[in-house]
């Protein structure tokens, strides 16, 4: 890191076109396995309950590497730990395509959430540490390039399987684009090995790391809520056909993807406070106007609002965390990036827990309430 900071601006620009990379190989690897869902399905011969299961392997693997991956993360360099979970991510891929049983399914996925779970902690300390030598806000810029790549990855493989290629061969195709993309942002990523961050293998958050942990919770269980619920919401509660169910969520990921780009230049104007606070106002009032007017196109015009004002409060958090002297910012990136993981992994299964004892209305009310939380807790949160 030393090194890299002495080079001075021009040495950065490389650094920081690498990290982008790194956050695009792992929207990219993880959205190419979307598509690839059905043909899984179908060779398994699985039901929805079975096939559900089955997906939470990923989930479970994310999970259980994310402790692990922040200490190595500090011990071995970024630049290993980035290039190895994304080699993995990249070899479990053809697996997914393949595999015949259930068991073979399971393992498959085990290892791709691993990859990608390894991927996630590092390349987010990665730039925890590029935005702080370069002083000024640049985590939701990253994240952007991730919601990129997601659209990337699953719009190729969609596409190359329209066209007729086997699900073998549209994986192979994505794998020779991460490795070109690894070879070529590799040598870019900071190597270095801070031993003074490093810090113990293992540590519980506390203090301000789990308040924050908390927002993160909200603001991945709507996330989760809008991918998963949209389309039923869509559908069932506002009347809209059941070919269009997924203009919910592909709208909420385009106006994400969007304020991600612009949300550098938005902290650095406004601050991380007035940020967070009109982001999950905003948010709130995107679930609200999804709730309270019959039109589908105003649940519509609300997922986008939601897309909008969510964008930019995690990479903010994030960024918070990193600067944070509670504990080590590795391990309390790993920390809330976990209890994060969390809310997508329950946050569907808790929404659909509250509409079955009342209504789909109102678990959305509930999140509407809990995005108005994150907003009364912005200045705590960004002090």
């Amino acid at each position: 890191m030393t090194e890299w900071l002495n080079a001075g601006q021009h040495a950065a620009l490389p650094v920081r076109i690498a990290t982008r990379i790194a956050f695009f190989i792992a929207g990219f690897g993880m959205s190419a396995w979307a598509p690839l869902v059905p043909f899984a399905r179908l060779r398994l011969g699985a039901d929805d309950a079975a096939l559900g299961m089955i997906l939470l392997c990923m989930g479970i693997g994310s999970l259980v590497v994310m402790p692990i991956a922040a200490p190595m993360a500090s011990r071995l360099g970024c630049r290993y730990v980035i290039i190895g979970a994304a080699a993995l991510l990249a070899l479990a891929l053809p697996a997914l395509a393949l595999t015949q049983s259930s068991v073979t399914l399971g393992l498959s996925l085990l290892l791709f959430g691993i990859g990608l779970g390894a991927l996630d902690i590092s390349m987010n300390i990665h730039a925890v540490r590029v935005e702080k030598a370069s002083g000024k806000a640049m985590m939701s810029g990253f994240h952007g390039f991730f919601s990129i790549g997601g659209i990337s990855g699953a719009g190729l493989v969609s596409l190359m399987l329209w066209l007729g290629f086997s699900p073998l061969w549209s994986v192979f195709i994505i794998d020779l684009i991460i490795m070109a993309l690894l070879m070529y942002a590799g040598g870019d990523l900071l190597a270095d090995r801070p031993q003074e961050d490093a810090g113990p293998l293992f540590a519980l958050p506390r203090g301000k790391v789990i308040f924050i942990g908390a927002l993160c919770f909200i603001l991945f269980l709507t996330e989760g809520a809008i991918l998963d619920w949209s389309a039923l919401f869509l559908t069932v509660e506002r009347g809209l056909d059941s070919a269009k169910g997924g203009l919910g969520y592909a709208l909420f990921s385009i106006a994400m993807t969007l304020g991600r780009l612009n949300g550098d230049r938005l902290i650095n104007a406004i601050g991380r406070f007035r940020t967070l606070l009109a982001g999950s106002l905003c948010a709130a009032a995107g679930m609200a106007l999804a709730i309270i007017f019959q039109p589908p196109q105003a649940a519509l015009i609300g997922f986008m609002l939601v897309g909008l004002g969510a964008s930019n409060l995690v990479p903010l958090l994030f960024s918070v965390v990193g600067n944070q002297t509670v504990m080590p910012p590795n391990l309390a990136l790993a920390a809330i990036s976990g209890i994060g993981y969390a809310g997508i992994l329950a946050g569907p299964a808790l929404i659909g827990f509250i509409a079955h004892l009342t209504s789909l209305l109102v678990a959305f009310g509930c999140i509407a309430l809990l995005l108005l939380l994150v907003g009364l807790s912005a200045r705590r949160a960004t002090q």
